[in-house]
């Protein structure tokens, strides 16, 4: 019976030297893995040579790292690895999700969000990153408050504050108030590099604490039925909103106007407002006119009332049933948007 069991061993230890055996279990392989659709790109697993003995591991010699096999030994004559035929290293595994490990880009802009059912500030707070202070700073809101369904929520990108610029403001007096850093307030705002801010530029400081003087309520003051003109035509279709907007809908395409006589301050494209245009007025207020199609004026250009400025459209962030509209907003702590006298759903016009 020995001698059996040891003609049987040397028959096995001729077979496996064989190239052809090596073959055969590389077909295998092969036919295995195509068999199973495997997502794994199409390269060649040479069998791995090891002095002149063929191994049963198929590996790629770029992409795959061997690992010693387990060995055990059946019935005194046939020895089995326990090892798994494909040892993936960590860059064989990047390939089989993609060529490129994709990381998301940190936000950097203000965003907005539609309180759905079931929401609280907690929830909200926790889905975007952000410190339940910073958005109650950002939002006007308190403990107390209570959220609505459909109402917006504006999200700033980081924990931190909400700043409105006002006349004498400079960065380094917002820095220190807040208690943020002058480089992290211009990467993280609507400002150019060279920190240069205007009256109404609405900054974001990351980090930072709102001071207690900025927390207090501000004297609401009224402008004059006559100062300002209204912007365009159509329904109002959403009541007061942040910072101190109403919204105008209308079709696309209809024309917007300055509201009083002033110099644009800035125009372009941001996330939240779309194509905006910004108009500040001889008395220091500073109108803003967002979401729309294109613009018709640039920045430093003096504008009279009623003089054309754009044209209404759902640019930037506008999700919800307003569709085509004008954000029309007085960027000016304090004053109140003379358009909020009118209730949601009146159509205003000139005639």
């Amino acid at each position: 019976m020995s001698t059996i069991l040891k003609l049987s061993t040397n028959s096995l230890r001729r077979v496996a030297k064989s190239p052809f055996f090596c073959l055969g279990i590389l077909f295998i392989v092969l036919f295995g893995l195509t068999y199973n659709n495997s997502s794994i790109d199409k390269e060649e697993f040479p069998l791995t040579q090891v002095g002149n003995q063929c191994s049963l591991f198929a590996a790629s010699m770029d992409n795959l790292e061997l690992e010693s096999p387990d060995l055990s030994l059946i019935q005194n004559s046939s020895v089995v690895g326990n090892s798994p035929p494909l040892i993936i290293s960590s860059k064989v595994l990047g390939s089989l999700v993609g060529s490129e490990i994709i990381v998301e880009e940190k936000r950097k802009e203000i965003t907005g969000y539609i309180i759905q059912p079931g929401d609280s500030l907690w929830s909200i707070a926790d889905h975007f990153g952000i410190s339940l202070d910073t958005i109650r700073w950002a939002n006007d809101l308190n403990k107390s408050s209570v959220l609505k369904v459909g109402n917006k929520l504006i999200i700033p990108p980081v924990s931190g504050a909400l700043h409105l610029v006002e006349s004498g403001d400079t960065l380094s007096g917002i820095a220190n108030d807040y208690k943020g850093k002058v480089e992290e307030i211009i990467a993280y705002s609507d400002i150019d590099e060279d920190g240069k801010i205007f009256v109404g530029d609405i900054l974001v400081i990351p980090g930072g604490k709102m001071p207690v003087a900025a927390q207090s309520s501000y004297t609401q003051v009224p402008l004059a039925d006559s100062y300002l003109s209204f912007p365009t035509q159509g329904t109002i279709s959403q009541g007061l909103h942040w910072y101190n907007a109403i919204d105008i809908a209308n079709k696309c395409g209809t024309p917007i106007y300055a509201a009083a006589k002033g110099t644009v301050q800035k125009t372009g494209y941001i996330k939240i407002g779309g194509n905006r245009v910004r108009i500040i007025h001889s008395n220091g207020i500073v109108t803003y006119y967002g979401h729309l199609s294109r613009i018709s004026v640039s920045p430093g250009q003096v504008v009279s009332q009623g003089q054309l400025i754009g044209y209404m459209g759902n640019t930037g962030y506008t999700i919800g049933a307003t569709g085509c509209h004008l954000h029309f907003d007085i960027l000016n702590k304090g004053v109140i948007n003379p358009l909020l006298k009118y209730p949601v759903g009146t159509y205003i016009s000139w005639k």
